[in-house]
């Protein structure tokens, strides 16, 4: 064995991602293993590979702890979103957005107003996360009780928080990317203008039509006034109280305040809204923050969505991340991600085919990796050469990242977004997947306008910044 380890060839890292794909598709398709053993023994191999280029077990034990250490604001979120759920559901607040929601939102209109509501809100408060775990529990309520099909409301969930995400000026994924490409901020979201709003509108039009289909899908009088029942036996319900939750979080994000931070006052004032407001016992209330516990009002469907939330109710998606995070660390550290896009990117040679190879890079990277910030990170020094040997303005290169980084991660089961939404919605990522129309359309008008020749902007140097200069030093990345 070396004493110094080697750097992996193209073909040594096709082999090793290869030995994951098809350890991971047959897993899941196949033979129906459950996705973290699958994740396990796609560690031992990647350790393995790693181990043949000459690193010790201590190296690659570091390189996951270094895999997981990148993403611990994601794991805090993840604690924080499950005890943010079991507190709503204690004040009050799911119980009467859904109440009130019963009598504004037709089964016609609600696809599309539930995206353009999500897209809103992830906008004002830069995280989808956020987004899915309040507003698209309460969305996921009232679609069940108009009995349209779940994963079809979850792609909407999906598709509208991730849209405010990417392209929120208080967003992490969207500054980081524009920092990481070298350009200013509103450079960034102004090049992501010509291909999200496009996508947008288009998804827009699918909802609006697939909503139609749900049009007699109105429930009668009789069974609102049931469900309307149920809840206000449960809880108070008026809405001055029970928003007071979602309103604290809410302009504490707009303030630009932490997700931790406005997260955890919005858990404070939730408490206090089920103690004082709901009467509810101090005691029961702090353990719904553990392990939240079904509802009473005899309506089986009801009673499952208001016993949602807890920390333990994240430990599925915790625990999976956590092995994903560590196979990541290892892909990135030992060299294999870069091999791989570097042998990719020395064989494109049209404008359009870079922007296509940026995008599926990006995939790649979440599928190796499980978080999309170091992909962001990785794609942007690795084909940033590349785009201004071409003549394109950086804000193209961040755009691209995005569009296969930001947008994939909660469609891949394994990420810790589509880990998380498919905990916090209760829809797996497979299912909800095809009916998150924004999340692929963006990518595929992406790559259709840059073979026309449409928004590829060309680079001007005034808009450089110099933040991302800085965040290469701090890594200590040659680009």
């Amino acid at each position: 064995m070396p004493l110094t380890p080697r750097t992996p060839s193209l073909l040594h890292a096709i082999l090793c991602f290869g030995g994951n794909f098809l350890m991971i598709s047959s897993g899941l398709f196949i033979f129906a293993i459950s996705l973290h053993v699958v994740m396990f023994f796609c560690l031992i191999w990647t350790a393995l590979h790693a181990w043949r280029l000459g690193y010790d077990f201590e190296a690659i034990r570091g390189m996951m702890n270094t895999g997981i250490s990148h993403a611990l604001p994601a794991i805090y979120i993840f604690i924080l979103i499950g005890m943010v759920i079991a507190a709503f559901m204690q004040s009050g607040t799911v119980a009467a957005l859904i109440y009130h929601g019963l009598n504004l939102l037709s089964p016609s209109l609600f696809l599309a107003a539930g995206l353009v509501l999500c897209s809103l809100m992830s906008v004002a408060t830069g995280t989808s996360w956020g987004t899915a775990g309040t507003l698209g529990v309460v969305l996921m309520g009232i679609g069940a009780a108009m009995e349209i099909p779940l994963p079809l409301v979850a792609g909407m969930v999906v598709a509208g928080a991730t849209f405010g995400d990417k392209l929120s000026p208080i967003s992490d994924t969207t500054n980081l990317a524009a920092m990481s490409a070298d350009t200013t901020l509103y450079r960034h979201i102004g090049s992501m203008l010509y291909t999200t709003v496009p996508a947008f509108v288009l998804s827009l039009i699918i909802f609006t039509l697939l909503g139609l289909r749900f049009a007699d899908n109105a429930l009668p009088e009789a069974a609102i006034a049931q469900l309307q029942e149920a809840l206000a036996g449960q809880y108070s319900l008026s809405l001055v109280a029970t928003l007071l939750p979602l309103l604290v979080m809410l302009l504490l994000s707009l303030r630009r305040l932490s997700p931790e931070i406005s997260m955890s006052a919005s858990i404070l004032s939730a408490v206090a809204v089920a103690v004082l407001y709901q009467e509810r016992p101090l005691v029961e209330v702090l353990n719904s923050l553990w392990a939240n516990s079904p509802g009473t009002t005899g309506i089986e469907t009801l009673d499952s969505l208001l016993g949602r939330g807890g920390i333990t109710s994240m430990s599925w998606t915790l625990l999976l991340s956590l092995l994903a995070l560590a196979l990541g660390g290892i892909l990135f550290n030992a060299g294999f991600l870069k091999a791989l896009l570097e042998g990719i990117i020395a064989r494109v040679q049209r404008t359009a085919s870079l922007i296509a190879t940026t995008i599926g890079a990006g995939i790649v990277g979440n599928m190796g990796m499980g978080e999309a910030y170091i992909s962001i990170i990785l794609n942007c020094q690795l084909f940033r050469s590349a785009y201004e040997t071409k003549g394109l303005d950086n804000a193209v290169l961040s755009r691209s990242v995005e569009e296969g980084s930001t947008m994939s991660t909660g469609l891949i089961p394994w990420t810790t977004a589509g880990a998380f939404y498919a905990s916090t919605l209760g829809v797996p990522v497979l299912d909800y997947a095809p009916y998150a129309f924004l999340n692929y359309l963006n990518p595929i008008i992406s790559i259709a306008m840059a073979s026309a020749g449409i928004g590829l902007l060309r680079n001007s140097r005034q808009n450089a910044a110099t933040g991302a200069g800085k965040l290469r030093e701090a890594l200590g990345v040659d680009v």
